[in-house]
């Protein structure tokens, strides 16, 4: 079973509701339950001791072999299973273990999880280095172990513009996910935290309207003792924003993000921030602290990539905003699958024949070996257009700079659209061998890079919905494809 509001495995998430008894079970795999009952296991998390600590480590570890007999893909469950069992997980103090037990809630209340882990703090990905790096390095495919990220913006006048593809004009779209210094990251933020977030955002929000214009909306009912808040809004203009993609939905029907806690407290330090021209969009209170993005309909990939840029220089140059970075990472966000860039560059594009029989399974089949994701027009888990059209962006986020993503969008669209026209497409599996063989062979070669992290499929997602689960652009590992074309 999953836990449900008033039954997540680590206490404090729903104080003054009514605890259920329920038994720590195994999620209905098949396995037999765990020897504590859900109550006494959060009892003993509650009032840890020395002496209870092992046993609830234990506890974890038997759980986590657990799930992988049947879930061998869950990476939260592997190398949890791990760290507890190693000198530096037994050795963590009772604060620290609450605080990784809490990281780690998302893969073992959710089995099916590929990534199942969200950071509670910024410095989570060095406090708990022995399991963080690890998992990190496996899913962003770094086999020396010795990658470090470096952020570079400098796209050296390339010319990005898909009209030289045969392209019209498309719908683009760039954003990043960002953490500030000195708040607890969402997962791990109380209500009155994510209200003085907000509060703290908004000298920052009136820098920007007075650069781009525009308006704050939020959903916090009120600022409690420090009164009412001033850009509250009503809930027909919030589904109106919802339904533009302006705003973000209620994140409680995402199981990963409940289970992480980053779904606590709604709606109280939700909201956005939007520029006249709506270019330029700021969600707050989401899966990162803040969701910086711009998008607009052209051309010229560029011109949405240096305007993110752009804007991130202005909110940062603001008195008292620093975003977190970590030396090996880049920048800090609360799911593994963002580190690095935190970037998602994205693009609409149409191919009809890949999306003949009106969904994208072929499309994602093609996708993964050029190193895309492909999403539906709506974010995650949407459906594609009647006209074919579907959301593409490179899967890579960590240990790849800025300016690089950019440009495999670019050579992306490029190779998907000579496949979309060598009609009809027969994709055949092939021993994986032939295909390395023929990537040495050929220096213009696609990467094949997995896909990413929110989702049932990836995170996310979620665009929120957010980017994690199997909602979220996972990196799964990709299957080896040849594409081969019909007569």
């Amino acid at each position: 079973m999953r836990f449900t509001d008033s039954q997540h495995l680590f206490p404090g998430e729903r104080r003054g509701q009514e605890q259920h008894k329920t038994r720590f079970t195994t999620n209905n795999m098949g396995s037999s339950a765990s020897t504590l009952s859900d109550d006494v296991f959060k009892s003993l998390l509650k009032d840890m001791t020395t002496e209870t600590k092992g046993l609830i480590i234990a506890e974890i570890v038997k759980k986590c072999n657990e799930i992988l007999i049947d879930n061998p893909g869950n990476r939260c469950a592997k190398y949890a299973a791990e760290y507890l069992s190693s000198e530096e997980g037994k050795s963590l103090s009772n604060e620290d273990a609450q605080i990784f037990f809490k990281c780690i809630c998302t893969g073992i209340e959710n089995p099916d999880s590929s990534l199942g882990c969200y950071a509670m703090t910024p410095t989570d990905y060095n406090k708990f280095g022995g399991f963080f790096d690890k998992l990190i390095r496996d899913y962003h495919g770094d086999e020396t172990g010795t990658k470090k990220h470096v952020t570079d913006w400098s796209a050296d006048n390339a010319n990005y513009d898909v009209k030289k593809l045969g392209q019209d004009e498309l719908s683009m779209r760039v954003r990043v996910g960002r953490n500030l210094v000195g708040f607890n990251l969402p997962g791990k933020m109380d209500k009155q935290e994510r209200i003085n977030f907000e509060k703290r955002m908004l000298p920052a929000f009136d820098q920007l309207i007075k650069k781009y214009g525009g308006k704050v909306y939020s959903l916090t009912p009120d600022f409690g003792v420090a009164g009412e808040n001033p850009n509250l809004i009503s809930e027909s203009k919030y589904k109106e924003l919802v339904d533009a993609h302006v705003m973000f939905k209620d994140m409680a029907a995402d199981s990963y993000l409940k289970s992480a806690g980053i779904a606590n407290d709604w709606p109280s330090g939700r909201g956005c921030w939007q520029s006249e021209d709506k270019m330029r969009i700021i969600w707050f209170g989401e899966e990162d602290q803040l969701r910086i993005m711009c998008m607009k309909k052209g051309s010229d990939l560029l011109e949405v990539f240096t305007n993110l840029n752009e804007m991130l220089n202005t909110v940062e140059s603001i008195e008292g905003i620093e975003f977190a970075k970590d030396d090996n990472y880049g920048y800090v966000t609360s799911c593994p699958s963002n580190l690095g860039t935190g970037m998602r560059a994205s693009v609409h594009v149409k191919i009809p024949n890949l999306t003949s029989d009106g969904t994208d399974k072929k499309a994602k089949e093609v996708c993964k070996p050029l190193g895309l994701s492909v999403r539906g027009t709506g974010g995650e888990h949407t459906p594609i257009g009647a006209d074919g059209t579907v959301d593409i962006s490179p899967s890579a986020r960590l240990f790849i700079r800025e300016s690089e993503i950019i440009g495999k969008l670019y050579e992306g669209i490029e190779k998907l659209m000579a496949i979309e026209n060598q009609s009809p497409i027969i994709i055949k599996e092939v021993p994986k061998s032939s295909i390395e063989k023929t990537n040495e062979e050929s220096s213009d070669s696609p990467t094949v890079a997995e896909s990413s992290g929110k989702t049932k499929d990836e995170q996310a997602a979620s665009e929120s919905t957010t980017e994690h689960s199997p909602k979220y652009d996972q990196l799964s590992p990709t299957p080896v494809l040849a594409i081969t074309t019909g007569k």
